[in-house]
């Protein structure tokens, strides 16, 4: 196996540890956000704005892992009318448009996001978070996605992609 692909499935798998943690921190916060309201009859305040960040984080992240293992949701049919060789190309410009999207609008849109957010200060309303590291979220999951698209533009060139 190649160091390529044993970087790319070290990635994956920390991704998966990473996004299994999350879920389950949103599990537990939703899960006591319940039971305080209805068993204790105090309802606290954290546990929205923590649920949100949690989802908010799973579901972006959970974007660059679906684009790694190449699961996202796509309309194929008029790929599957391609020739082989038109196929290659067809993949080539798919994975070169998903590269580009995540360069201009996560990576250098989120980078500006962030920046914007921390330097004007700005603090979530309850857990008083700086909202610069929520959206951090963007640029670090832009930079995966970059990586998994030249991850399969080699896969590609070398004919090792799963259709």
């Amino acid at each position: 196996m190649k160091t390529f692909d044993i970087i790319f499935n070290k990635i994956n798998k920390t991704l998966e540890v990473l996004l299994v943690i999350i879920f389950a921190i949103l599990v537990l916060d939703v899960a006591w956000q319940v039971f305080s309201r209805y068993v204790l009859n105090r309802s606290f305040s954290f546990t929205e704005e923590l649920a949100r960040f949690s989802l908010i984080w799973l579901s972006i992240l959970g974007a660059a892992y679906l684009n790694a293992k190449r699961e996202h949701l796509s309309m194929d049919f008029l790929y599957k009318k391609l020739s082989e060789g038109k196929r290659k190309k067809a993949l080539y410009f798919i994975e070169m448009c998903i590269f580009l999207f995540a360069l201009i609008v996560m990576v250098i849109g989120g980078f500006n996001l962030v920046y914007t957010t921390l330097h004007l200060e700005q603090l979530s309303g309850t857990l008083r978070v700086p909202l610069g590291y929520i959206y951090a979220v963007l640029p670090i999951s832009g930079i995966l996605i970059m990586s998994f698209a030249l991850y399969h533009i080699s896969k590609i060139y070398t004919d090792q992609i799963k259709e």
